[in-house]
């Protein structure tokens, strides 16, 4: 059967659609965050931590252009690995929340994608392009799924945050956070690190492709990038460092956008972390923070209420 299947990552990724968004961003304004003091004298361990997804073969379902793995759910990971020869091939995940998550394949192997929507029923579809807009069908599987690993979904790498014990970008977090004494020192480190390092791409957001998937260690090479790459960059960094970190994916105003939360024990999910006062977290987007003065950032942003999440990876 064909049907017609639309990316859910379009081309308008960073695209500044409304003008209060293109003036905030193109006042071109770093602001760093001041520094955080932690209350420990103990210096936190700073050597990398990076899981490895693994397709033991122990719960798969396949057919001859298809194959998934289904050995990790409960760490909150699936692999895919697609065998035919057809250029254009679409994977679908639709979650308990009912969202659809939309990825383009590839044939060098297995690749790693999220169950971020937590424990429940995922729908898994796989699409081969016909001609133009349309595809085929070749594989679809309904999953139950129950997540032991509440972070695991959060702190391996997937195909939009993809990194190894042998990442550049990884290397690099570790060093930046050498000095830490925990966790939100960490984040301050690497948070002022690519706000003052990462400069934003204006060429490369008019430009790219439904589709597009960030190389951090690309990004973290030429030093410039769209929102998906800062995002991309600081969570493999955060990630290797075991800071669960979402990578997410939404609406920030009218333009469509990617930021960042994490997970600091004791203090539970800071979502969209931007400055710390010293008790207090507010917005944090890369992004923004990299090309934004203070008064216009907090203008636009607000309480968060422009912030609004639709995918996390």
């Amino acid at each position: 059967m064909a049907f017609y299947i639309k990316s859910k990552l379009k081309t308008t990724y960073c695209l500044l659609i409304g003008l209060s968004l293109c003036m905030l961003i193109l006042c071109g304004c770093e602001k760093k965050q001041e520094p955080y003091v932690s209350a420990s004298t103990t210096i936190r361990d700073n050597t990398p931590n990076c899981l490895v997804p693994s397709a033991d073969g122990t719960v798969t379902y396949e057919n001859d252009y298809v194959s998934v793995d289904a050995s990790h759910t409960q760490e909150g990971y699936l692999m895919v690995f697609y065998k035919g020869s057809c250029e254009k091939v679409k994977l679908q995940i639709t979650g308990p929340d009912y969202m659809t998550y939309t990825y383009d394949l590839n044939t060098s192997g297995y690749e790693v994608f999220p169950l971020s929507a937590g424990d429940g029923t995922y729908q898994v579809g796989i699409h081969e392009n016909v001609e133009g807009s349309q595809y085929a069908t070749i594989f679809s599987e309904e999953l139950a799924v129950q997540i032991s690993n509440l972070m695991g979904p959060f702190l391996y790498p997937n195909q939009y945050v993809k990194f190894s014990s042998d990442s550049n970008v990884v290397a690099k977090g570790a060093e930046l956070v050498a000095p830490a004494h925990d966790d939100l020192e960490a984040i301050n480190y690497v948070y002022n690190y690519m706000i003052e390092n990462i400069t934003y791409d204006y060429n490369k957001a008019q430009t790219v492709q439904s589709g597009y998937v960030p190389d951090p260690d690309e990004i973290l090479s030429i030093k410039t990038g769209i929102c998906l790459d800062y995002a991309a960059v600081m969570a493999s960094m955060l990630r290797s460092q075991n800071i669960p970190t979402r990578l997410e994916v939404g609406y920030a105003g009218d333009a469509y956008h990617a930021w960042i939360s994490t997970y600091v024990e004791n203090q539970g999910w800071i979502n969209g972390i931007i400055q710390f006062d010293g008790q207090n977290w507010s917005i944090m987007d890369p992004t923004f923070a990299a090309n934004a003065g203070e008064k216009e950032l907090k203008n636009f942003i607000g309480d968060g209420s422009n912030y609004v999440t639709k995918y996390v990876y």
